[in-house]
């Protein structure tokens, strides 16, 4: 303001300030400038001094060495005379010289005593060499002499260095102030420099300000008149008194035919307290409040505006209450589609599980107030959906969900809410339950409404459900309902699909026990509760032990031995299976190696393990099997890989890869549970495999028409050059059966149970001690010991 209102007073006070500063700045170099050239001349004053002391040391020096040249040789010379002399007169001349220059310091002031009393000293010698008394003369350096010319030699050292060292403290204090005048010089050109810039910039900005002030004039005359902003300024009551050229554009309407119409006509019902209410807080805080409003266009629609209040009743050119309003109408609607997207499925536009689940919550919270309002959640899943995927494409998957959704709409009553958890999964909301009977009554409904086929783009799809039913108690919150029902929906499919479970109890309790199980599960190997124990296979002719089964056993701690058919399908799930038959490949290979190593037969004995499907279909299986040969270094003919008839069958052209790859290895093959799957004749000749395992529940019980099924078994084996292992024998009629239908081999517990590790080397030896005559490696070196 003070550039605007008075320039005049501002140049004559800048212009003062400015001259004071320059009188200062020119003061403070004249300063520093002249204690600069007086300390530069101390500084010349000490160096002569130094100059002057150094050469009373060289003198000195002199002296003594011809004091000392003299007494050693006991000869005095005219030219020794003449040095001596020299020497003197210049030492006087050198200590005249120091005085008048040397700054005086008391190291300076010790050293003329000292000197003094070496040039008498040394005075008095020469007098006695003179006359040729040399012996005193020694007597008297040795007494004297050197005494004195040791103690003044380092007193004049210690002066040259305080000289030295004041001279350096001038030098230094000489240059920073030279320095600093320099420094200020540059400062006040830098000033008046910069002085000269800003009037400069002041006389472009006076004529920018009058140029920008004409150019803000019109411009606001434009945009007041060209703006999609509406302006109204209205009295108190709400009559209209201005209303800008825009609202024209925006709401359809002239402004000059707004002028003396009322707030009340134009503003929703809903909002118009908004603007009301807002005028004495305007006028107490003096704030300008943002409302929400709704205009009514003259088309009958309502559009959203974003409205800045402010009472300017007391403006003498303005005197009323201006409404400033911004569309926010495509604002507002795109706010409510990312809503409705955040909290929808893309989909099929039902409810998302976080809105499904808030309602269910309220649900909950209104049982609580009120226990007799009951509800139920249907977990509705379709059952093998993948198929349709896999088949038809997922264009197809995804035009079938949307025919669930719609047909789960028809079926249900308009105040259920029904809503997708995503990929083939949907939930149900029925409320006003009063009986678990109504929930599945809607259950049947639902299922009954999907015995009609679905048609998408020609194709006739049928399709059935599982559904779970979960009821909601006070004590139970939404997330719990809704895992309950998930719980419910998988034991549907457990028990055949295309049906609906109510939950219970039971049900939760053998959820928690299978994923406790899966949490000791983890920690089994790594706390080594995973053991191998082995069951003989034997000649069925000579009952002669030609190898072992790996069993797989856990001794879980803390707890009694969990069976295989407990863990093992949950090892499956969790996706532990593979770790563990890793485990178990490494560990039967490395016990093979001892047998062999210990108790070595032709052939040798071999260990069988059976492969989980999933291991078995594994991308590092054959990989793992490499590893453990080679950690193991056991002959590949010892080891045998098992599976089970349903996994050789499940995938042909995978399977026969991976068996040929095995082969490929020297790894023998074995079909087990032989005779309970679904075997192609033409594909088990074609598969690389060694031997069948004929199932126990077809020698478990050894009627005739088990007993053909053996045999028949046997001849196939035979025709096919197979190898044949009966498991489950137990009795010695079992055993002859199987003698008379040519069965080479077999195990079971009539020939051992499965033992550990350590047992196996007791029973071989027991084998081979009954039955063979074979002697273990380790007995044959301790006999040849003895």
């Amino acid at each position: 303001m003070r550039t605007t209102l008075n320039p005049r007073f501002e140049s004559l006070e800048g212009r003062s300030k400015l001259a004071f500063v320059f009188v200062f700045l020119a003061t403070a170099i004249i300063f520093l400038v002249s204690f600069s050239w007086f300390h530069t001349n101390q500084f010349d004053e000490a160096r002569s001094a130094g100059v002057s002391l150094n050469q009373i040391t060289a003198l000195t020096q002199k002296i003594n060495n011809l004091t000392w040249t003299a007494l050693q040789e006991q000869n005095r010379t005219p030219k020794a005379d003449a040095e001596m002399r020299t020497a003197r007169q210049a030492l006087r001349k050198a200590e005249l010289a120091a005085h008048l220059h040397a700054h005086h310091t008391s190291d300076l002031e010790r050293v003329w005593p000292v000197l003094d009393n070496y040039v008498m000293s040394v005075s008095g010698q020469w007098i006695l060499i003179q006359i040729g008394d040399f012996d005193k003369a020694k007597q008297a350096d040795f007494q004297a002499g050197t005494p004195h010319f040791d103690l003044m030699q380092q007193q004049l050292q210690i002066a040259v260095e305080a000289q030295d060292k004041w001279a350096q403290g001038l030098a230094l204090r000489a240059r920073n102030e030279l320095l600093a005048a320099a420094i200020l010089a540059a400062v006040a050109v830098l000033i008046l420099f910069l002085r000269l810039k800003r009037q400069e910039h002041i006389d472009q900005l006076e004529v920018t300000e009058r140029t920008a002030l004409r150019e803000s004039e019109e411009r606001f005359r434009a945009l007041t008149e060209q703006s999609t902003d509406i302006i109204f300024i209205a009295d108190p009551s709400g009559q209209i008194k201005y209303a800008s050229p825009s609202v024209h554009t925006v709401l359809a309407v002239h402004g000059d035919s707004l002028v003396g119409t009322n707030m009340i006509d134009r503003v929703h019902p809903d909002d118009f307290a908004k603007i009301t209410s807002t005028e004495p807080l305007s006028v107490a805080g003096r704030q300008n409040p943002i409302v929400e409003v709704r205009l009514r266009h003259a088309d009958g629609r309502w559009l959203y505006f974003e409205c800045i209040v402010r009472n300017l009743i007391q403006h003498k050119n303005i005197g009323g209450i201006v409404y400033n309003a911004r569309n926010i109408t495509e604002r507002k609607h795109a706010q409510e589609q990312l809503l409705f997207n955040a909290t929808h499925d893309a989909l099929t536009g039902l409810p998302d599980r976080a809105l499904f689940l808030g309602r269910l919550q309220s649900v909950v919270d209104r049982m609580k107030r009120h226990p007799h309002e009951a509800a139920a959640v249907l977990f509705v899943d379709i059952d093998d959906f993948k198929v349709v995927n896999d088949c038809y494409g997922h264009a197809i998957g995804d035009g079938l969900i949307k025919e669930v959704s719609n047909r789960l709409q028809t079926c249900l009553r308009s105040d259920s809410t029904i809503a997708r958890m995503g990929g083939d999964e949907f939930t149900v909301l029925v409320e006003e339950v009063t009986d678990p009977s109504d929930a599945i009554r809607v259950a049947e409904r639902i299922q009954s409404s999907f015995e009609r086929p679905f048609l998408l783009e020609g194709l006739e799809i049928f399709k059935s459900m599982s559904i779970g039913i979960a009821l909601t108690s006070p004590e139970t919150s939404a997330e719990t309902v809704l895992q309950n029902a998930d719980i419910a929906m998988y034991r549907a499919k457990s028990q055949g699909k295309a049906r609906s479970e109510l939950f219970d109890r039971t049900m939760h309790e053998q959820v928690m026990s299978r994923l406790l199980l899966e949490a000791q599960l983890r920690y089994a190997l790594q706390n080594e509760e995973l053991t191998l124990h082995y069951q003989p296979i034997v000649a069925v002719d000579t009952r002669i032990v030609q190898g072992f089964e790996a069993l797989l056993r856990w001794q879980a701690s803390g707890s009694n031995s969990i069976p295989p058919s407990t863990f093992v399908p949950v090892a499956e799930q969790c996706g532990l299976i593979v770790p563990i038959s890793v485990w178990v490949l490494k560990k039967a290979c490395l016990e093979a190696a001892s047998w062999r190593q210990r108790y070595p037969a032709d052939p040798p004995l071999y260990v069988s393990i059976n492969i989980s499907s999933k291991h078995f279909s594994h991308a590092g299986f054959i990989g793992h099997v490499k590893d453990a040969l080679e950690e193991s270094a056991i002959d590949p003919q010892c080891m045998t890989i098992e599976l089970t008839e349903s996994l050789a069958m499940n995938d042909v052209a995978a399977t026969f890869q991976t068996m040929s790859q095995l082969r490929a290895l020297g790894v023998k093959l074995s079909i087990d549970d032989f005779g309970t799957g679904y075997s192609s004749l033409s594909y088990l000749r074609r598969f690389p495999v060694n031997t069948l395992k004929i199932d126990q529940s077809f020698v478990k019980t050894m009627d005739a028409e088990n007993y053909a099924i053996v045999k028949t078994i046997i001849g196939l084996a035979r025709n096919l050059e197979l190898k044949v292992v009966a498991e489950g024998v137990e009795t010695p009629d079992q055993h002859q059966l199987l003698a008379l239908a040519g069965c080479g081999s077999a195990q079971g517990y009539l020939f051992a149970e499965p033992m550990s590790a350590k047992s196996v080397e007791t029973f071989i030896e027991s084998n081979r001690r009954e039955f063979g005559q074979t002697k273990p490696i380790g007995l044959a070196r301790s006999t040849a010991g003895l």
